[in-house]
């Protein structure tokens, strides 16, 4: 067996393994994904069961199919169930978009410019990192309240244009720092402004951080549960988490069947997003880190 360079490729390791390794190794994974994949799957047989034999029945195959699960849920909390995905839509991409906005301007920035106190903005900026949301929670709803902006999407997408998650902002730094100066000298050089600089160069050059932006603001927005129900209080501005928080009741039946049905297709966004933008993340998670 050919000896195995310490920057192989995993791939390239897997192939390298003997016959019987080979299977070893194939089974676990298989058994890791089962293991990962089975609430996934039992959420998904339970969206076909009836109410009675959900609990009853741990089954992936039921015994008996209700279909009719996903049309009851659809109209079933009292609106259509779209409503709540397009409010969600809504909030979702309004924070990406200010989220890609806001962060890529401040990490710019701290890569790019000297300025007074620099070093210790940084360090601020990084120390919100370890400040925990719910000590924050009540400042910023008194704030929104004297606003007048609770029951409305503007707590939820405004702080995003204002560069308020230090992840991304240090994502994007580690990313700037790895592109050559000279690039930026040499559209100086031929009468580029730092506006022009950054919107010529530098954004285009970092799209795999953009991308990774992208994708976890639009899943942590998309699934965040808190935020949601603390600024909204009428069901016309419910978001999917809100949405599903209907078909349970505590005085009465809860609505199981139709719950993990809306839940299924709430699944579709996310799912659909990490399919499509999955090598971009992994790119941006692996080159954003080269320089420190």
């Amino acid at each position: 067996m050919s000896a195995i360079t310490p920057n192989a490729s995993p791939l390239h390791k897997l192939r390298s393994l003997t016959g019987s390794r080979r299977i070893f190794v194939h089974t676990l994974l298989i058994g890791v994904a089962v293991v990962m994949l089975y609430p996934l799957l039992w959420m998904l047989s339970s969206s076909l069961k009836p109410d009675t034999e959900i609990f009853t029945q741990p089954g992936l195959i039921p015994d008996t199919l209700r279909p009719e699960n996903y049309s009851e849920g659809w109209s079933g909390s009292g609106n259509s169930f779209s409503l709540y995905i397009t409010n969600s839509l809504i909030v979702t991409i309004g924070a990406v978009i200010g989220n890609v906005i806001s962060c890529s301007l401040a990490a710019y920035a701290f890569a790019r410019f000297e300025f007074r106190g620099k070093k210790i903005w940084f360090g601020l900026m990084l120390g919100t990192l370890m400040l925990p949301t719910q000590a924050v929670l009540i400042p910023q709803y008194t704030i929104f309240y004297n606003l007048t902006w609770i029951n409305t999407f503007l707590p939820l997408i405004v702080p995003k244009f204002l560069a308020v998650d230090a992840f991304f902002i240090f994502l994007m730094v580690q990313f700037i720092r790895s592109i050559p100066r000279e690039l930026d000298q040499a559209a100086m050089v031929d009468g580029a402004n730092p506006w022009k600089i950054y919107w010529k160069i530098i954004l285009p050059l970092m799209k795999p951080a953009l991308i990774t932006t992208t994708i976890f603001t639009f899943i942590w927005t998309y699934d965040d549960f808190l935020h949601q129900l603390v600024y909204l209080q009428q069901n016309d501005r419910f978001t999917v988490p809100l949405g599903l928080t209907l078909f349970m009741d505590q005085t009465s039946g809860s609505s199981y069947g139709a719950m993990f049905a809306m839940s299924t297709l709430a699944l579709a966004p996310t799912l659909i997003c990490f399919l499509v933008f999955q090598k971009r993340l992994v790119e941006g998670m692996a080159t954003s880190g080269m320089k420190g």
